[in-house]
This record gives structure tokens, sequence and C-alpha cells, in this order.
């Protein structure tokens, strides 16, 4: 067994585990902050995994628990149904049946609360962030500004008070529409079904994340960032004052490492004493080109009764949801792709050909409590930034530079309170 050494010695040498859009932010920070940085990737590039399906959502507005009060009935009531957000494939599966009593109990309202502060705190900071490093470097990763959050009957609308009074605490820019608003808000609702309103979020509303994590790892590469792809990391040991990663038979050395490798975090970090209570959930994309381009939408859509998110990302429009809980594969279920196509049919019959778009399922690693984990797990020089759930690139740079500082010994700029390892000693 070979030992590999990170060359170019200054400051601390630090690995981070994974190469989708937590891992490269994560890096791009430590970069920035002056370490020799090194991002070990099991696929061929960046952004091949779960970071290619994401829905294009990149607003503070969408970084909310998907966990809501209530959310035990939604899943019965959703198992009977043709179309639904939620698809129960659970089988006899214990440990999925334990996760999923845990996530339902922190629905309780009391917890939601808590944790959408926590996650409005990271999203809010991230996307001041994303402003400063897109202007700094002239970025355009097909971005659009806002994102409207449809409701299709008045009873939706009238259950939305609690939720706006929690974005208001929350600083969180918004505005309530009604019909005749959210229609001359995107005009290409126009042609849509019913609509009783709408919630509109004016900031930062969607983009191309697969697009921006690959520029970002153009300038980490002029940073000397070391990209080490189809490296697949087996075991993190620490060794004195260092950490050795194995790797396909080889050990690589550094002062720090940051795990940011998504579901295969917990069986990375379990022999250090570290025990997530962390679930992979099965998620979907249709995306479609533009066919008509006066009828189709430039905002970015959030359907509440569905938790289907609609984004303009270029010529192509993605539909992204559906969580699909104890599926291990990666076959297409059919009320998931019917839901993501009622959707589309819904609000923008005639934007594009959705019955030939192209769909795309993948697991995204989500904790109980579906607030990120970000910081120091207690074993000796090893650091996190996962489990950020289906908002995860609304709060992808905002936990990485709260990484960094921890690496680098400083003071975070946010409080730090229900975001770290701490939750779970």
């Amino acid at each position: 067994m070979r030992t590999i050494v990170i060359q170019q010695q200054t400051q601390k040498q630090i690995v981070v585990i994974g190469g989708g859009v937590m891992g490269v932010c994560s890096a791009y920070f430590l970069a920035e902050a002056g370490h020799q940085v090194a991002v070990v990737e099991q696929r061929s590039n960046v952004a091949e995994q779960s970071t290619l399906g994401n829905s294009g959502i990149l607003s503070a507005g969408a970084a909310l628990p998907w966990a809501v009060p209530g959310m035990r009935r939604k899943i019965l009531a959703g198992m009977f149904n043709q179309e639904a957000p939620n698809v129960l494939n659970a089988r006899f599966n214990p440990a999925l049946w334990r996760w999923m009593r845990r996530w339902m109990a922190e629905s309780e309202i009391q917890r939601f609360r808590s944790h959408t502060h926590q996650m409005q705190r990271l999203a809010s900071y991230s996307q001041d962030l994303l402003e400063q490093i897109q202007q700094h470097f002239q970025l355009d990763f097909e971005q659009s500004p806002g994102l409207l959050r449809l409701f299709r009957n008045e009873a939706e609308l009238a259950a939305l008070a609690p939720t706006r009074e929690l974005l208001t605490e929350c600083g969180v820019a918004h505005q309530l529409l009604d019909e005749a608003g959210a229609r001359l808000q995107e005009p290409a609702l126009a042609g849509a079904g019913k609509l009783a309103g709408g919630l509109y979020f004016p900031d930062l509303g969607s983009g191309n994340c697969t697009l921006f994590t690959k520029q970002l790892k153009a300038i980490l590469q002029g940073l000397g960032v070391q990209f080490h792809f189809d490296s697949k990391v087996s075991a993190i040991v620490p060794q004195g004052a260092q950490v050795a990663l194995h790797i396909d038979g080889n050990v690589l050395l550094a002062d720090a490492v940051v795990c940011a490798t998504g579901d295969a975090s917990a069986q990375l970090l379990k022999p250090l004493g570290l025990r997530l209570p962390l679930h992979a959930i099965k998620t979907y994309t249709a995306t479609a080109t533009v066919k008509n381009y006066e009828v189709a939408p430039q905002t970015a859509m959030l359907d509440g009764s569905y938790q289907v998110t609609m984004a303009r990302i270029g010529d192509r429009i993605r539909l992204a949801g559906i969580a699909e809980f104890g599926a291990q594969d990666m076959t297409f279920d059919d009320k998931a792709m019917r839901t993501l196509l009622k959707v589309a049919h819904d609000w923008f019959p005639d934007a594009a050909n959705f019955n030939s778009a192209s769909f795309w399922c993948g697991h995204t690693p989500m904790l109980a409590d579906e607030v990120p984990l970000v910081g120091h797990t207690g074993a000796s020089n090893v650091f996190v930034n996962i489990g950020h759930g289906g908002s995860g690139w609304s709060m992808a740079l905002g936990a990485a530079k709260v990484l960094a500082d921890q690496v680098c010994g400083r003071a975070p700029e946010i409080d730090l309170d229900g975001l770290t390892v701490a939750r779970y000693r």
C-alpha cells in the first residue's frame, strides 16, 4: 500500500471528499483561506450525482423542511392517489420505519419552526455570498430572479398565515398575491387552470446548479486545487496529527478532512463514533425543451399542493420533486412521473413538449430533522458538510463558509446553534 502526499505544502493540507456542489463550495472557501486543497470524487467529474439532478431552485424562500405539520396524514393520503408528492416504497424495512417515525415527529409545530429558522439562517447567508461571488467572477449560470409559490385553492391560501409569520421572523422578503396579481407577476400563467393566489419571493429564484458547480471547479483549478476523480474513499482513519484516507488500495494523508459525500457519509463516519439518522430519499426531475417561448415561464415556481418545483434553465424547463421513501434502485416510479407531468400540464401545457421530457432520478441524503450538519465531528481533524436535503443549493455557500471558518479556527459570521454535531452528541 503506497502513500500519496499532497504537493505544495503551505498552511494546512485539506482533503474534501465529494465533488458535488457541497464539496466544491467547501473547497472554494478553504482554498480562498490559503490552504492546499484536494477534492476526491468517485465519479469522473464534479456534479455527476445529486447535483446533476438539482431542481434549479436557488431561493431562501424554498429552504423549508419537507416535514410540515400534518405530514403523517399527507403521506397516508398520498398512498391512495395516482398523483401525489410522496411515494412510499417501504416493504419490510425496519430501519426506514424507524427513520420515518423520527422524521414525522420533527413536523411538530415547535420543531418545524426551529428547523426553519436554522435553515433560513444558512440560506440567507448563502444568498449574500452567492451575490458576492457572482459579481466578483462575473458568473453566468443561467440564473433568473424570483420564485412564485402557487396555491390551487382558497383553503391552501388560508392555511398560509403561520408560514408567512415564520418567513417574516426569518427576514425573508415575500409578497402575498391574489389570482390577478400572480398572473400579472408571471404572464405565462394566463392560460393556466384554477389559481387561488401566490406567494412571491423577489430574490434570486433559479439557475443551473451543474453549470455553477463546474464554473466553480474551474476557478478552484486556477487556485491550485487538485481533483482526484474515479477515486472512492473506503475509510477515514485519524493518524496522530493527520488523517489517513484509504482510497483504492492507497493512502492519502492530510492535515484535515471534510466529508461532503452525501449518503455515503454515514458509513464513513460510523467508525469514528458518529451515528447519524441519515436516509437517502429518492427524488425525480423531468426536463423539457421550451417550444413556445411566449407562453413559457420566466419565474421559478413551486406548486404548493404537490411540492413540485418548476425552474426555467436556459431554453429548458425543469420540474423536480416527489419524495420516494424506501427505494434503493434507480428505476422510475410511474406515480412519480405522472405527478411531474400533471403539474407541468396544469400550469404551462403549451410551453414545452413535456411528454418527451428527459427523466432523472437520484438519492438525496436527508437527516431526520432536515437541518444540515456542518463542522467538526469530534474526531481528530475530521469535519462534515452533509444533510442539506432538497434545498441544498440554497444553503451550499453559507454552509461551506461556516465550515471553512471552523477549519481555520475563526468565529463564523452566523449563529451555529442547531447546525453542528453537538445535536447528535
